[in-house]
């Protein structure tokens, strides 16, 4: 097959996430469940109830006051339920983080007065949050952008889809409401397009494949993402993926995706047999005599509409040094 060559031409013109990322619109939020199987700790029933919400953010609401056991507040995660109980959780209304603006480098791919595209680096967070109050994507963006406070939300301004922390490239910025708007339903009718290049551990058997998997919160570790049956709460996920150079016991993949689960390359590929290189979360993250930051997934292009003029927007990102150093590496060994 060609080789695949990394010299880009440089260009030149959130999931299941927890309840306040996956559903915004229905903060503040208060459910009550009865329960219907045998007994369990308090914390852990709610979390098989409502997946979208991490256990340790279900003990959060529940040493707050948030959660009432038959009408009486129950502020112990440990308490056991019991068949015919009722449990009411309520999410109070968010309050809003003090963003301050941050002099942050960026590596601008694309700008005017609607739209922001970034080669993001490993390393940035995309937008605050607990354990990373400040020095993220939005911090940067605010002393970037004067206007951008209020865009799409006060909690993630101007933010219209994610990048893990580790993972780089291209990702898109709404300056305005009317471009916020537009971004998000291009994601949503899938108009968008978002191609990643990843270097996966193994050699698939086939040079190209489709994968239809739905993905939700792990049943055990909250923190991550499974395979979960749409039934038992996962979303719809479809991961287009096809070889471009194999590499020895390692291959470099081209991935297209139509939707944009939380960690839906990493989970799909790992799935798949073929984790991502790096990957210590959903790969074993052993050493390949390269220094990575975290796993080698990188957003390469990133096609959109203009959300005014309806002009075509494709945008190449560089791949970082450590990742076309881990390339030139395995190529070395295949050659030896």
């Amino acid at each position: 097959m060609t080789e695949f060559n990394l010299q880009i031409q440089e260009n030149s013109d959130r999931l299941s996430t927890p309840l306040e990322d996956a559903l915004p619109s229905l903060l503040p939020f208060k459910s009550t469940i009865c329960v219907n199987t045998k007994g369990d700790r308090l914390d852990r029933y709610l979390s098989q109830e409502l997946p979208d919400l991490s256990r340790s953010r279900i003990q959060q609401l529940i040493e707050q006051g948030n959660v009432q056991l038959n009408d009486q507040v129950c502020t112990s995660k440990k308490i056991n339920v019991k068949l015919g109980d009722r449990i009411t959780l309520e999410i109070p209304e968010v309050q809003p983080l003090e963003l301050q603006a941050e002099d942050i480098p960026l590596d601008i791919l694309y700008e005017d007065d609607q739209l922001l595209i970034l080669n993001k680096p490993a390393g940035l967070v995309v937008h605050p949050a607990p354990g990373h109050p400040d020095g993220t994507l939005v911090n940067a963006l605010l002393a970037h952008c004067a206007n951008l406070p209020g865009i799409g939300g006060v909690q993630r301004p101007g933010i219209v889809h994610r990048l893990d922390k580790d993972t780089t490239g291209a990702i898109a910025i709404a300056k305005t409401d009317v471009a916020h708007h537009h971004l998000q339903a291009q994601l949503k009718a899938k108009t968008a397009r978002r191609e990643y290049l990843g270097v996966v551990y193994g050699a698939p058997k086939v040079e190209s494949g489709r994968i239809d998997l739905p993905i939700g919160r792990h049943p055990q570790d909250r923190k991550k993402m499974a395979i979960i049956p749409v039934e038992q709460g996962g979303r719809v996920a479809l991961t287009h993926w096809q070889v471009l150079e194999r590499l020895g016991n390692f291959t470099l993949i081209h991935f297209q995706l139509e939707t944009g689960r939380t960690h839906q390359i990493r989970v799909h590929s790992s799935k798949m047999g073929h984790p991502i290189v790096g990957d210590r979360v959903y790969g074993s993250g052993h050493s390949v005599g390269v220094n990575l930051p975290g796993q080698a997934l990188h957003a390469w292009r990133l096609k959109l509409l203009h959300p005014v003029s309806g002009e075509l927007i494709e945008v190449t990102a560089t791949p970082p040094a450590h990742f076309t150093k881990l390339l030139e590496m395995l190529k070395r060994r295949t050659t030896l």
